[in-house]
């Protein structure tokens, strides 16, 4: 710090302690606001996080409520609502003789700063959610993909209008491509 000085004098020790004592006080408040500095750029990210989460979870709240896809063998269904702040819940079925038959539960939950689609389908992969990962996250259009998945890899979602939408589900089968439309209109 002071190497090389010596005191040869009571005023020179005393100049020299001083100098000492601001050097360890400059140290300090150096190191204080190091910490200060830290802390509020730790804030400032997770600050950001939170938007990113709320912002993606806002753009897809479009889905809540419930909708149809009529065919010719009667009505898939598939239900909506919020969680809380960083999720969604949804439950695909089919009513048959006023029995409401479940076939897959779906959670769109951000983690991390990335929004993932988790169905799990009672009948596929032991009933296991299966995660895919969002790639287009818009106010309109929703993509999720996961390449290693047998099919589909890819599901998506457009909205048309407050009440019409149309599922999509894509990906290889056997080696060929292959897609599924569910044009589906909000009934609640």
């Amino acid at each position: 710090m002071f190497t090389g000085y010596t005191a040869t004098s009571h005023s020179d020790l005393m100049t020299l302690q001083y100098r000492i004592f601001l050097s360890a006080i400059n140290k300090t408040k150096t190191m204080t606001t190091r910490i200060y500095f830290s802390m509020v750029a730790a804030m400032l990210t997770l600050c950001t996080c939170t938007v990113k989460t709320a912002s993606n979870i806002k753009k897809i709240e479009w889905l809540v409520g419930t909708w149809e896809h009529k065919t010719s063998k009667g009505s898939i269904y598939e239900t909506w609502r919020k969680a809380d702040g960083n999720e969604l819940v949804g439950k695909s079925y089919v009513i048959k003789n006023k029995d409401t038959i479940l076939f897959e539960s779906i959670r769109l939950v951000n983690e991390q700063g990335k929004l993932f689609y988790i169905p799990a389908v009672k009948d596929q992969n032991e009933g296991t959610p299966i995660r895919f990962e969002g790639k287009r996250i818009s106010e309109t259009y929703l993509v999720f993909e996961n390449k290693m998945h047998d099919f589909p890899q890819v599901i998506s979602y457009k909205k048309i209008s407050e009440d019409s939408l149309k599922a999509e589900i894509s990906g290889l089968r056997n080696g060929k491509e292959e897609r599924r439309y569910f044009p589906m209109r909000r009934i609640k």
